[in-house]
């Protein structure tokens, strides 16, 4: 049975129609995505079925009595009040009942005889007793200790990507027939993504969702609903058939657009050779041309690919990070970083994980020495340029235009060594000259996210430092972000969520596990999850014998011995070697076919952490033979 229907629905803010003769049905049940390029209409498809946007022609209809809720992309500024007040507002008038009980009930924590916050608690049990909504506060409890979320935590006081939490969690409370949910997955970690796939694949209700994450589309769609030039064009399957089905389509329609072409050239070298008299007799085909040119004129074309390319720059040393020994934090009883050491070289290609608030900016600033490490040492390499991508956008102005954000009010940029005009440098990223002269406030999140790559590929790097880059970027963007990075020679370090990327781009994890806990993996993802899991069982324990070695102090400084320094002089030659080894099988795991290799994939991602072991320590003895020289 379908709940809502759309009945040759457009709409438009000024301009050709963002969606244009618009009809979808939508079943109860249903588990839909929309997918699409940034810009096409799939927040505005959304609006149109909460009310929020009325379409300018057709008609959108929903059943009697439909409870709808969505969750926006943009976390509102003026949240206020706590955890649990804010989620359990999604009950409605039960809700804050049992906002009011709980604020009641921790006032009078503090103050056990006041009776006039005793007479209002007792009114509020009543008040709760008569909606016979007790049931509720349990469930409300249990969905914020699914979030990891703190019930009496201020919101005001959360990070965006925790306020996001929070404002799903509230969306999910109310059980609604009909649950909107525009890109759910962005600024929250992936244990909270990967309990959220498994709630929403129990849910009852019909779920719409917008989404790039591929591997949540993948677990949940059950129908992909594609917004491409202005029309909705339903794919009754998973995602991987969409795939298909979507290029079988694209191909034909592509044959059909060529031979309308041709044609249509043929009608029009015959209207302007033909001899009049007989273009007079032959009326039914000059109104035949003049419907074609009509139908030409309508015809909207695909959108294009970005054109991302990363300016040429003198590499930098083999050498480009490395840390030892170190230890942040913020307060002495919550430590981020503790004893952490890692060595990152040139071409490697490290991903770092963790849940919200654990410290994955931090570590990165740290690692960039923007942060005074509290212990230990970092040192960096030589040559090093480095281009930060920023999640928060702190590098956008948004009092400017997207023009002027580029460059800072001048009308070239230097791409490569050459000069280009920002009109034409923005159209490579898809911004028309239009919304490259409107201010930046008018794009979506995903066009922000473009324009700040746009921005940070004008700077000539070897090492690229990306946080949360892949937020709200279209699936198509993605790929080509993927194929950039996997031919990029120089150095990438990012923090993601999305897990799929992390897979096709990554040599190596670092993952903050908790208690300042930070540890290095070698591969994708997936290779993180299997070593976690092994690291995870029970260890033997060390031999006394061992121990002892161990407690034994080192020796004290003196000089080299001859063998020493034989051992010196061949230590480059090793490391070269080593490294050489290294760069191929990195070359050879960065390669996506790698990994459907069965046996072959562990074994060499064993070999792979075998040889970063072996290059840490071949490096600490050099250090430590030098110190001694």
């Amino acid at each position: 049975m379908a709940i809502i229907g759309m009945q040759d629905v457009s709409v438009g803010f000024g301009g050709r129609p963002l969606l244009e003769h618009i009809n979808l049905q939508f079943e109860a049940g249903e588990r839909i995505c929309l997918l699409g390029r940034n810009g096409v209409g799939k927040s505005t498809l959304m609006k149109l079925i909460t009310g929020e946007v009325s379409p300018e022609k057709g008609e959108v209809s929903l059943v009697p009595k439909l409870t709808v809720t969505c969750l926006t992309q943009d976390v509102p500024d003026n949240l206020s009040g706590t955890v649990f007040e804010l989620v359990s507002e999604g009950l409605g008038q039960c809700g804050k009942l049992l906002a009011q009980y709980h604020l009641v009930t921790h006032q009078l924590a503090l103050d056990h005889n006041n009776n006039s916050l005793l007479t209002r608690l007792d009114k509020l049990q009543h008040a709760l007793d008569t909606e016979n909504a007790w049931h509720m506060d349990r469930y409300v409890e249990n969905i914020i200790e699914h979030m990891e979320l703190d019930a009496d935590t201020e919101v005001a006081s959360l990070s965006a990507g925790m306020k996001r939490r929070v404002l799903l969690a509230q969306a999910i409370v109310r059980n609604p027939d009909v649950l909107l949910l525009d890109e759910p997955t962005n600024h929250i970690d992936i244990d909270a993504v990967t309990w959220i796939e498994d709630f929403l694949a129990g849910y009852k209700g019909t779920l719409i969702f917008v989404s790039h994450d591929r591997v949540f589309v993948k677990k949940l769609a059950t129908r992909i609903v594609e917004l491409d030039r202005g029309r909705a064009v339903s794919y009754f399957c998973d995602y991987e058939t969409f795939l298909v089905r979507r290029d079988i389509a694209n191909q034909a329609q592509d044959v059909e657009n060529s031979l309308f072409d041709k044609k249509l050239a043929k009608e029009e070298i015959w209207i302007r050779k033909g001899i009049k008299a007989r273009r007079t007799r032959n009326e039914g085909r000059v109104r035949a041309l003049k419907k074609m040119r009509n139908e030409r004129s309508r015809r909207r074309e695909k959108i294009g690919n970005v054109r991302m390319r990363l300016q040429e720059i003198q590499q930098s040393g083999r050498l480009v990070i490395q840390a030892k020994d170190i230890s942040f934090a913020y307060l002495p009883e919550k430590p981020i970083i503790s004893n952490f050491s890692t060595t990152i070289m040139r071409g490697d290609k490290v991903g770092i994980v963790g849940p919200n608030g654990s410290g994955k900016t931090t570590l990165l600033r740290t690692l960039l020495k923007e942060l005074s490490a509290r212990q230990g040492t970092i040192r960096h390499g030589t040559n090093l340029e480095i281009a930060y991508f920023d999640q928060l956008h702190a590098q956008l102005n948004y009092e400017k235009s997207v023009y002027e954000n580029i460059a800072d009010g001048n009308q070239t940029v230097m791409i490569n060594g050459k000069s280009r005009h920002v009109i034409g440098y923005l159209q490579d990223f898809l911004f028309t000259p239009d919304q490259s002269r409107s201010p930046l406030s008018n794009l979506s999140g995903g066009e922000r996210n473009r324009l700040l790559l746009a921005k940070l590929f004008t700077r000539p790097a070897n090492m690229l430092v990306l946080d949360e880059p892949t937020n709200d970027l279209d699936i198509e963007t993605l790929d080509l972000l993927e194929e950039l990075l996997l031919e990029y020679p120089g150095t990438v370090l990012m923090v993601s969520h999305d897990r799929q990327f992390l897979n096709n781009v990554v040599t190596s994890i670092i993952a903050l596990e908790g208690n300042g806990v930070v540890n290095e993996y070698v591969g994708g993802y997936d290779d993180w999850l299997r070593q976690r899991k092994i690291a995870s069982k029970p260890q033997p324990q060390k031999s006394p014998t061992k121990e002892l070695k161990e407690s034994q102090p080192k020796e004290q400084m003196r000089k080299l011995t001859f063998k020493e320094k034989n051992e010196l002089k061949e230590l480059p030659a090793l490391i070269e070697k080593l490294e050489t080894e290294q760069r191929l099988l990195y070359e050879t795991m960065a390669d996506p076919a790698f990994y459907k290799k069965g046996l072959e994939v562990a074994a060499v991602t064993t070999r792979a952490g075998e040889l970063k072991k072996q290059l840490d320590e071949v490096y600490a003895r050099w250090q430590e033979l030098e110190a001694l020289q």
